[in-house]
């Protein structure tokens, strides 16, 4: 068995003071970075997603440019390519060999499978080629980004483990119920402590 970690949004704009903050995010940033450094014999290969949107559009509906965000399908500008907000926070501290994916380029984009590698190859591929079957993931938001990319995960065949100490969720109520979902799907709802790596 293969195992790699996704790292999912851990970005400024979505940490406290971001455009859509979530309670929570700069420790989850610092947290990801001690678990990384205390288990990095436990993965071959860690991946990292970053919402990379463009500037000047509305990301295909997805930035609400006129009136106000539902929160649910149009969102307030975020995360435009280069752009403060886009980076990583700074306390997530990523090794070289980190593999980078950038997603939602134009588009609405939630899971890691929805963006690219810097080589132009997608997430899929990237799992295929590399021999990897197992998959943990961490990072923001429980209830969205996280959630979309461990169904996705699990749809491409991988085995998910889902690490609630190490995810931060938008509401408490959507964030529970989406690891209920993940569960019943076929996740592992772990405490990263907990793990036998």
């Amino acid at each position: 068995m293969t195992k790699a970690l996704f790292i999912i949004d851990v970005q400024n704009d979505f940490t406290e003071g971001g455009a859509l903050g979530v309670e929570g995010g700069a420790a989850l940033a610092s947290n990801v970075t001690k678990y990384l450094n205390a288990n990095k014999s436990a993965y071959a290969h860690v991946f990292a997603s970053r919402d990379w949107h463009d500037a000047n559009s509305d990301n295909g509906g997805h930035f609400a440019l006129e009136g106000e965000p539902n929160y649910v399908t149009t969102w307030p500008v975020h995360c435009v390519a280069g752009t403060p907000g886009a980076e990583y926070h700074p306390a997530l501290k990523l090794d070289a060999d980190t593999i980078h994916i950038k997603k939602g380029q134009g588009v609405p984009a939630y899971s890691i499978f929805e963006g690219t590698a810097e080589d132009g190859s997608s997430v899929a591929d990237k799992l295929q080629e590399l021999g990897i079957d197992e998959v943990d993931v961490v990072g923001i938001a429980t209830d969205y980004c996280v959630r979309a990319s461990a169904m996705d995960a699990i749809d491409h065949g991988q085995e998910v483990r889902v690490l609630t100490d190490l995810v931060a969720g938008v509401a408490k109520e959507s964030s529970e119920h989406a690891l209920e979902e993940l569960g019943h799907a076929g996740a592992a709802i772990v405490e990263s402590k907990s793990l036998d790596k």
